[in-house]
């Protein structure tokens, strides 16, 4: 089966699909894709993290990538316990807040075999070479 990937452009959802979004902790949602899930989605002003309406918040800006990673490890967890919804994860930290795709795609490295979790197409592609290249390095040292 070939893999789904997040639309560049999501215009509505159905009824158990949710727009992953990234934010800031103070849930300003004033522009790029939190703009999105404010005017379209049910982002909540005033809520960084998390749920909200059919959108989902992983704060990114507030410091490094480091900082981020527990966001998206609770967003993970919530996707397997939610296994009944698709979430359609946008390029987070990738505008506003700056970070690059190969940055911030190994954070969804567990995500990326969930059935109901849709990356980035960018995403899945580092996500993809990495693990490649992780073969490639275990069979050129004999192992």
């Amino acid at each position: 089966m070939d893999k789904e990937y997040t639309p560049d452009n999501i215009e509505s959802l159905g009824p158990d699909e949710v727009f992953v979004f990234g934010s800031n902790l103070q849930g300003i949602h004033a522009g790029g894709a939190a703009r999105v899930a404010l005017e379209k989605f049910g982002a909540v002003m005033g809520q960084g993290v998390g749920i909200q309406g059919q959108a989902y918040a992983i704060p990114t800006m507030q410091g490094g990538v480091d900082t981020i990673k527990p966001y998206v490890d609770q967003f993970i967890e919530l996707a397997r316990e939610w296994d009944q919804t698709t979430f359609y994860v946008t390029r987070i930290g990738c505008g506003i807040a700056g970070f690059r795709d190969e940055e911030i795609a190994p954070l969804f490295e567990e995500a990326y075999d969930l059935y109901n979790v849709r990356l980035p197409e960018s995403f899945a592609r580092i996500i993809m070479r990495n693990r490649n290249s992780g073969k490639q390095a275990l069979r050129s040292s004999g192992r």
